[in-house]
């Protein structure tokens, strides 16, 4: 729908077509379109989006946010309510329920008085037909006999009879309005058979005492009955129906409308601080839920005495360390350019991981007394453990207590060793195996103090080839010589098989294993 100028508006359908052109205030109609406005706050050439539902879904709409229920028990009391947004349009609603269920109360009373007083107009026009036959006969017979005066006896018997018509005639309405609430069998019903017939048997008692009464005087009786029995009826007839009209205009209904609709301040909904106190219960119940949870199905190792069980000593336990996240988080973002500001041992020496690596160191010292070389291999069951980060930081507390020390990265697979030196590996051990590059032209030194660095280099087709070539064992060789200590980081022992050649040349191995992962 478009706006245009001084209130006009046109419809246009789908297909930009325009059906119906109105006016605000004024219902539209046009080619079957039927549209009334009756507000529009709106500048000339602003655009509505109209959309037309189905009576019953909009029936069943209102009866979604439609609630009714009863003050009390058997109060007779309902209470209505309904919940929206526009409140004008709320209140308006309510109001047109009541109203509309009051009046439908009040027609509901009245419907008995309108059938009632429909079938009596529909008879009335015969009764009277009736009654001016009989008056015309009577006058007639009048005329043509010189207006013949009845008996005491015969007035007796019509006045009689008139009596039995009359109470015939009101058994007769009384019996419909029986024959709507009960059937023949009710008590009422079977009341009102039984006078009917004692009426009968008094009206039949009453014709045989006319018939001796002489010829003149019987037609007259008969003339002057059907005329009093038939205007009777009719004025009674009259009666009824102007009663009815009474009773059908002084309808009320046995429902009251006790208060208008009215709408609240503050919303109903939604209740914020419920909700808040919801949403922490339950993200509580939640979290503990998704703890308890990981916890059933986590088998990984949670305690050293579980490895030792198995018979494997554990030399230490290295605990997580927060500031090494945040050395992880400044190096993703190219905040740090040294070895200094990249290794933990260098920045925070006194950090609980950093001693619990010097406790290592002091195991190892004792431990590698027996061991063929100098030589010291870590390795892990899966990737993603630490060993990296216990390989470079064991070699910054080595090179820290005056021991010369070369690290080597042999994961030329995956291998990042070079991250936590912030070294680069355009050249590294792949070269140096491969021949193309000399090992000392491809050996970081010094990149700390008594601390050498040996990066994996360019990642090769073949790893585990060139690890099997006489050139790493002559490597290892001449580096077991010229340094105290070499530390190798070798990839995942149970991804691939470097590890174990890399092993056959390492006189200690060190198995690093993470809290909760591994098994």
């Amino acid at each position: 729908m478009n706006v245009d100028a001084d209130g006009q508006y046109s419809l246009f359908n789908s297909d930009d077509m325009r059906v119906l052109q109105g006016q605000v205030g004024k219902a539209a109609m046009d080619d079957g379109f039927h549209l009334f406005v009756a507000d529009l706050k709106a500048d000339k050439g602003d655009t509505f989006t109209l959309s037309k539902i189905s009576r019953l879904r909009a029936i069943k709409a209102m009866q979604d946010g439609l609630s009714v229920s009863e003050r009390g028990k058997q109060t007779g009391i309902l209470s209505l309510s309904y919940q929206g947004e526009d409140k004008a349009r709320i209140e308006k609603l309510l109001s047109d329920i009541a109203q509309n269920y009051f009046m439908q109360n009040v027609k509901r009373d009245a419907a008995e008085a309108e059938k009632s007083l429909a079938f009596l107009q529909g008879h009335l026009p015969g009764v009277k037909a009736e009654l001016t036959t009989a008056e015309n006969k009577l006058n007639k017979f009048r005329q043509e006999n010189d207006s013949v005066d009845l008996s005491m006896e015969a007035k007796a018997s019509l006045d009689t009879m008139l009596s039995v018509e009359k109470q015939l005639n009101e058994l007769t309405f009384k019996e419909s309005e029986l024959a709507q609430k009960f059937t023949k069998e009710h008590p009422a019903y079977l009341s009102l058979l039984d006078k009917r017939k004692t009426l009968l048997g008094e009206k039949k008692r009453v014709e045989a005492q006319t018939q001796k009464l002489p010829k003149t005087q019987r037609e007259v009786l008969r003339l002057r009955r059907d005329v009093e029995v038939n205007q009777a009826i009719y004025v009674q007839l009259l009666n009824k129906v102007q009663e009815l009209n009474i009773m059908k205009a002084s309808t009320v209904g046995n429902v009251r409308i006790i208060d208008d609709a009215q709408t609240y301040e503050s919303p109903v909904k939604p209740k914020k601080p419920l909700i808040a106190v919801i949403a922490t219960l339950l993200g509580g119940m939640i979290g503990v839920g998704v703890v308890l949870l990981k916890a059933a199905f986590n088998r990984g190792i949670e305690n050293p005495d579980d490895v030792e069980a198995i018979g494997l000593p554990v030399y230490a336990s290295v605990p997580l360390s927060s500031m090494q996240q945040d050395i992880e988080k400044k190096r993703q973002k190219k905040e740090i350019r040294t070895a200094s500001e990249s290794l933990l041992a260098s920045v925070n020496p006194a950090d609980l991981s950093i001693e619990a690596l010097r406790g290592l160191r002091t195991s190892l010292h004792f431990a590698m007394m027996e061991s063929a070389n100098n030589v010291l291999m870590f390795s892990g069951p899966s990737p993603g453990i630490g060993k990296s980060f216990v390989s470079a930081n064991m070699a910054g507390v080595l090179a820290k207590s005056g021991q010369r020390v070369l690290v080597i990265d042999s994961d030329m697979r995956k291998g990042f060793l070079h991250h936590q030196f912030s070294l680069k590996a355009d050249q590294g051990l792949s070269d140096c195996l491969a021949g193309k590059s000399e090992r000392e032209a491809v050996i970081h030194h010094q990149v700390l103090e008594n601390l050498d660095v040996l990066t994996r280099g360019q990642v090769p087709p073949n790893p585990s080839e060139l690890l099997m070539h006489p050139r790493f064992k002559a490597l290892l060789e001449w580096a077991s010589e010229q340094y105290d200590i070499v530390i190798i980081d070798t990839p995942p022992i149970l991804a691939v098989t470097d590890a174990a050649i890399v092993g056959a040349h390492a006189g200690t191995t060190l198995l690093v294993g993470r809290f909760g992962e591994n098994l």
